[in-house]
């Protein structure tokens, strides 16, 4: 059985009350929810979360929430494993076994439900992968990034790839945050997400945007909303 959790806390402060503020006409919430459900990829669809409001948007979209996360979870240094633990644990208690959960964060209106199923289908192939999550490309070779001293002088990290050509060097990806799918085994055992045993989807970088200040907020509706109207 397959679970995705949407961890959802009430107390974000760069943006407040993110995880529910309008993005585009509807809360940034249900983008995930939906999507979860339009992929077709899992047996439940929950929301984590310690607030009540965020709870009954959640119930509106189609998500359940059955329990209301624990105090000890919501604050600022809670981490996502732990959250998934709980969950997972929540369930365990009364009989009900996942064996593949799937993390998607509740800011992640770029998310497609191919990009979950295929996610998916590279966990279940793999005998020896314990995550999947999608990652994009660096715009400019890492290689080529330069330190600043406090002066504003500037030198190469990696001098050594200074008269190297740009085709010459290795390719570099970044995990864009959205979700991540992984085993329950890994999940409880709090294995490492990104190590040898995780693989990786491919995304284009128009679909691969942080959301954690205003500014960026205001560049993914616009982003979205350009994307909305080449489809």
């Amino acid at each position: 059985m397959r679970l995705a959790v949407i961890p959802a806390r009430g107390g974000s402060k760069r943006i407040p009350r993110k995880n529910i503020r309008e993005f585009l006409g509807k809360p940034i919430i249900a983008y995930s929810i939906e999507t979860a459900i339009a992929s077709l990829c899992f047996d439940k669809i929950i929301v984590s979360t310690d607030d009540e409001e965020i709870a009954q948007v959640a119930r509106l979209y189609g998500a359940e929430v059955p329990f209301l996360r624990p105090k000890e979870l919501s604050n600022d240094v809670a981490g996502t494993v732990e959250v998934i633990q709980h969950a997972v644990s929540f369930y365990e208690s009364s009989g009900q076994l996942f064996d593949q959960i799937c993390c998607i964060y509740a800011t992640a209106p770029f998310i497609e439900e191919n990009d979950l199923i295929n996610s998916s289908s590279l966990l279940r192939c793999g005998t020896d992968v314990d995550y999947v999550f999608p990652v994009t490309s660096f715009p400019y070779p890492i290689q080529r990034a330069l330190s600043m001293s406090d002066d504003g002088r500037v030198d190469m990290i990696q001098p050594e790839n200074s008269l190297i050509r740009s085709q010459e060097l290795v390719e570099a990806y970044h995990d864009v945050g959205q979700f991540y799918w992984g085993t329950a085994e890994a999940f409880l055992a709090a294995r490492p997400i990104v190590g040898g045993s995780s693989k990786a989807v491919i995304i284009p970088r128009e679909r691969a945007q942080d959301i954690d200040t205003e500014e960026d907020w205001a560049f993914a509706e616009q982003l979205y909303r350009n994307q909305q109207s080449l489809s």
